[in-house]
């Protein structure tokens, strides 16, 4: 059973993929969702890295439409994608799977590396709009090198998507959860 900072984090989840605001996911708000992920610089630069961007946005819709839709309209409405929460940790192979491509979208430069400017960019493009990120940063950065390597990235995403402890950085990973 999901508890209260599980229900907030994925309420903030939907709130982000549910691009059009009809309190529904569809397959169209996956299509926005790999159009505005698709304008990072990195993604623009790399064809490659645009198609996998666009199998992992479009993957997530169809993952999620074959484990939340339920009652099979062809669309996840809130109840159904709060019922993930019980299966995230199954999900651990499919969560980790995705944090390469998000890293190589998110790091502009290419230098292996997230910077808080880079990881400020992931905050916005997550949200579709530009969100203060305050000492967010500071607090994914495990080590205090002053950037997010790649295994400190996949940690923290898989941290964000599974845990549910609020003391854990990676719930930090796509700006503060709010406290509604």
């Amino acid at each position: 059973m999901a508890n209260e900072f599980q229900r907030r984090k994925l309420r903030d989840v939907f709130a982000a993929f549910d691009t059009d605001g009809d309190g529904c996911l569809r397959q169209d708000d996956f299509a926005a969702l790999t159009e505005r992920w698709s304008r990072l610089p990195a993604v623009q630069r790399d064809a490659g890295l645009r198609a996998r961007v666009e199998a992992l946005m479009m993957g997530w819709w169809d993952h999620l439409l074959t484990v939340a839709d339920t009652d099979h309209d062809g669309k996840v409405d809130m109840d159904e994608f709060l019922a993930l929460v019980d299966r995230l940790p199954a999900l651990r192979e499919v969560v980790t799977a995705t944090a390469d491509t998000v890293f190589d979208a998110v790091d502009e430069n290419g230098d292996g590396r997230i910077s808080r400017a880079e990881h400020g960019h992931l905050v916005d493009v997550w949200h579709g709009r530009s969100v203060a990120t305050g000492d967010v940063f500071d607090l994914l950065d495990l080590d205090g090198d002053g950037y997010l390597s790649r295994p400190e990235f996949a940690l923290l995403w898989e941290q964000f998507w599974i845990s549910g402890d609020p003391s854990e950085p990676g719930n930090l990973m796509c700006g503060r959860i709010p406290e509604r």
